[in-house]
């Protein structure tokens, strides 16, 4: 009997310590979606939050499960190159006016769950020097330094611009080392809507394309060229991130380093543009080309958005902008018979750090059918910069 009590004891111990150890390890997170509509967005962790899980548990060995106990994808950034990471990403799906309960968990012996979609960006040496983004519902790219050398020599099929071009997708799979391979062998291969896919109809020259900056001086749009120098962060798969430098620009002596990033799911774009200005710029102007004035515009300054809703080839597509209403000047459609300088501008008070959000939507790619819906978009992209998913560690 004394044996049988003693193992008892010893069993019970142990199961007792198994517990308590499990407990130490898990924390829960929280996710609040306050907005009237579902959510499924990318949430981020700081590394501070995380430091006292993090003392009995090695970053490599930590998860995330879900409400059904289920592992979820997480990405880890490291912002700064420091070799350190500063924050932890992983997607949270939530209901309209509801609460999500996420539990941290150390578990080295499971794997992280790979995505089947993901976001993507790189630096395209093969075709000039473009940098290209992606992710499953939309694709972007802007122009470098060797481009605009070529162009400056006249080289055919060049691009000086400092504008945001947009590739138009039907496939939630990364295109982008596709497009570029192909274009190797054909040059037209990605202008080409043959494989079910997409392609890239978008023309973008001088104007600002979706998303580009200016600063709006004596009637005019005062703009940078192509990026001097780029740095990719992060790749994916929940997001991408990269730093573009661009050459000191205007009247006004700017020097820009724009911080980009695409989240997984997300048909915008975040635009983080830092300014060290010279001679007091009086603002900094975002646009979104108007082509050849033959779309529709619509401009919302009291909630911060801005459509434009055009139709290329056989279908539409949505561009917009979101920015904060508060630093809104003013914004117009400036419309104009010169090639490439019809641009709707959202005009912002001139500050050291803009951020901002610019995407679109295509008909084709079955996310919107009307100009309704894309506005339905846009207005629903504002709600959540305005009111940010809630987070709480417990």
């Amino acid at each position: 009997m004394f044996i049988v009590k003693n193992r008892i004891t010893v069993l019970m111990c142990a199961i007792g310590c198994i517990a308590s150890a499990s407990l130490y390890a898990q924390k829960t997170i929280q996710v609040t979606n306050p907005s009237d509509f579902p959510r499924n967005e990318v949430v981020s962790i700081p590394i501070s939050d995380l430091r006292a899980f993090l003392k009995k548990t090695k970053e490599t060995d930590l998860r995330i499960k879900d409400g059904n106990n289920k592992f979820i994808t997480i990405q880890w950034i490291d912002y700064n190159g420091d070799k350190k990471n500063d924050e932890l990403l992983f997607q949270a799906n939530i209901e309209a006016k509801a609460t999500n309960t996420y539990t941290l968990v150390s578990d080295p012996k499971t794997p992280v769950p790979e995505s089947k979609i993901t976001t993507y960006s790189r630096l395209v040496p093969e075709r000039v020097d473009d940098y290209a983004w992606e992710n499953d519902k939309v694709a972007f790219r802007v122009y470098g330094p060797k481009g605009q050398k070529e162009a400056l020599e006249g080289v055919k099929g060049s691009t000086l611009s400092s504008g945001v071009d947009i590739w138009f997708k039907r496939t939630d799979q990364p295109v982008i080392n596709k497009w570029y391979k192909g274009y190797l062998t054909d040059p037209m291969y990605y202008h080409k809507d043959t494989r079910g896919e997409g392609y890239d109809p978008y023309p973008v020259g001088d104007s600002r394309g979706t998303g580009g900056i200016g600063i709006w001086y004596k009637d005019k749009l005062e703009v940078s060229r192509n990026f001097i120098s780029s740095k990719t962060i992060a790749e994916g798969p929940l997001r991408t991130v990269f730093e573009l430098t661009y050459k000191m620009f205007s009247s006004f002596d700017v020097r820009e380093v724009k911080r980009i990033s695409l989240d997984l799911g997300s048909n915008f774009s975040k635009f983080e543009s830092n300014f060290h200005d010279e001679r007091g710029a009086p603002n900094y102007t975002i646009g979104i080309s108007l082509h050849k004035n033959e779309g529709e515009t619509k401009l919302n300054d009291r909630a911060g958005y801005y459509l434009h809703w055009e139709k290329i080839d056989d279908a539409y597509v949505g561009e917009g902008i979101v920015v904060n209403p508060n630093i809104v000047q003013k914004s117009f459609a400036n419309r104009t018979e010169v090639p490439d300088q019809s641009n709707l501008l959202v005009v912002t008070t001139p500050q050291p750090k803009l951020t901002y959000y610019a995407g679109f939507a295509w008909e084709k790619s079955g996310q919107i059918k009307t100009k309704d819906d894309w506005e339905n978009m846009l207005q629903k992209q504002a709600k959540i910069v305005a009111n940010p998913l809630v987070i709480e560690l417990k």
